[in-house]
């Protein structure tokens, strides 16, 4: 399950990420669903599933942090899809992060953005799209901070709504700490609104670099086989206690 968005490349990159999957797990049927402004909606999709003679199935929120998407919408369709097919076992499975994955994917992302991973001539802007959740900026804020030690000259939490600091602000507050060059970090899935706004106002206040969104990297298609087994092996050890 995926945010979803009306911009056409959102849902073109989950899928291209759910066919890197596919090809890890090829025994593994996978189907696309989107939360909110693309089809198919979740509720869809699972009803087909059961329809069709589905037994199980691990719902997995393609999702960065854990939030209310996570928190709230999720387990609202599961219990509503839950009353119609009560046979159907579903099994969630946990966001994608945090993982230590997403660092590599973030550093293989901004390296394709021209900044060297680990260059300590370079800080680090770490943008998230933000979230009224407290503990969902939070996440992103211990990211950032456990990825300082890997080299860079700093690296700092900013959100594109919802907290502070801005991004443009976070960038000029580093080259203003006397950071060499500034380099952004796109904590995002899938293109869209937010990583538009995101790229052009770090660009406008400095910024020499903002990477890509994540999308279909390796490490991210790795987590979501890691999510999808982590659910299995915790629904076979509550089976055996």
């Amino acid at each position: 399950m995926a945010h979803g968005s009306r911009d056409p490349r959102a849902a073109a990159t989950v899928t291209a990420l759910l066919d890197a999957v596919r090809a890890r797990r090829p025994d593994v049927p996978v189907h696309a669903a989107f939360l909110d402004h693309a089809p198919p909606a979740p509720d869809r999709v699972l009803d087909g599933l059961a329809r069709g003679g589905a037994g199980e199935a691990v719902v997995l929120p393609l999702l960065l942090t854990a939030a209310y998407h996570s928190k709230t919408d999720i387990p609202g369709v599961l219990n509503r899809v839950r009353g119609l097919h009560p046979r159907l076992r579903l099994r969630t499975a946990g966001t994608l992060g945090p993982h230590p994955l997403l660092m590599d994917a973030l550093e293989r992302r901004l390296s394709e953005a021209g900044a060297e991973p680990g260059d300590p001539d370079t800080a680090v802007v770490l943008v998230s799209a933000g979230s009224s959740d407290a503990s969902a900026n939070a996440t992103i804020a211990r990211l950032a901070r456990e990825w300082r030690p890997r080299g860079w000259w700093d690296v700092t939490p900013a959100y594109a709504s919802a907290a502070g600091p801005k991004p443009a602000e976070a960038v000029a507050a580093l080259l203003d700490a006397g950071a060499p060059r500034v380099a952004v970090a796109s904590y995002f899935l899938a293109p869209g609104h937010f990583a538009d706004k995101v790229r052009n106002e770090a660009l406008a206040a400095g910024a020499s670099a903002v990477s890509p969104v994540l999308g279909a990297a390796p490490e991210i298609a790795d987590l979501a086989v890691h999510r999808y087994d982590e659910a299995l092996e915790a629904a076979r050890a509550a089976t055996a206690v």
